[in-house]
């Protein structure tokens, strides 16, 4: 298991920045990012936290320094198809911070990644915080900012499902066959090896994707500030023009087309 931590400010209020967070896809920095769905949302009337639920669907891919790893037939056509992420939120306005989960679906087997960060206002020197604490704050008087702090997990657990098979055999008092060693650099690292060299290949594309997250969210926050919600439906409708998915989205035309099957 590898841990990856980076803590970083945004110039903006919390509410901006929260706000930002539900509108950062699609941004210039997302352009793997296809869809994203709401599945679940509510607020609790004991704590009037918001609770959401998102799924968001994305282009993706084993990585090829992984599929080295892997014997041969695993990966296949599926490591250049799309993978969800489940994404988990719970934000409380009053109090000013918000907490995300989110995690793939998709080859856990191989890598299980799980991102969980902390958002928190800061009153800077002087400022109002609780005057300040429900409105936007996007005026270059800015009297707060946000602080974040990304965790991330990776946990690869290929070939543990072979390791329990014979730990079982070999308690059962039965003999357990090894299988015949697989060729090439596969056959150079034990099990254990092999899982830690698959999550250290997770953590260094992720050094990347924390730079790109970042970048996205100052473009969707600069949306705001300069033309409000407007401002940022109009630079997602570009961005998806941009990336080829049409200002309506996949999701939209897939349901435009079901329906006038039915029609006929």
């Amino acid at each position: 298991m590898k841990f990856f931590e980076n803590l970083y400010t945004y110039d903006y209020s919390f509410p901006a920045v929260s706000l930002a967070y539900f509108l950062r896809y699609p941004n210039p920095y997302s352009k793997h990012v296809l869809t994203t769905d709401v599945i679940d949302r509510y607020v609790d009337p004991k704590t009037n936290r918001l609770h959401t639920t998102r799924i968001h669907l994305k282009k993706s891919k084993v990585p090829s320094g992984i599929l080295k790893l892997l014997p041969k037939g695993i990966g296949g056509s599926d490591s250049s198809g799309q993978s969800y992420i489940l994404e988990t939120t719970v934000v409380d306005a009053r109090e000013g911070w918000m907490e995300s989960e989110s995690r793939n679906m998709e080859w856990t087997g191989i890598l299980s990644v799980v991102e969980k960060q902390v958002y928190r206002r800061q009153a800077l020197e002087g400022g109002q915080e609780k005057l300040e604490g429900l409105s936007l704050s996007l005026d270059k008087q800015r009297t707060e900012q946000t602080t974040v702090n990304t965790t991330v997990t990776f946990r690869s657990r290929f070939g543990q499902g072979k390791l329990l098979g014979r730990r079982k055999t070999e308690a059962a008092g039965e003999e357990y066959e090894e299988e015949a060693p697989k060729r090439g650099f596969f056959t150079s690292l034990s099990t254990a090896g092999i899982q830690r060299t698959i999550e250290l290949i997770g953590l260094n594309r992720t050094r990347d994707a924390i730079v790109k997250s970042k970048q996205g969210m100052n473009v969707v926050l600069e949306r705001l500030r300069s033309g409000g919600i407007v401002g940022v439906l109009d630079g997602m409708r570009q961005d998806r023009e941009a990336i080829g998915l049409g200002a309506e989205g996949p999701w939209k035309r897939v349901w435009i087309s079901g329906n006038s099957h039915n029609d006929d």
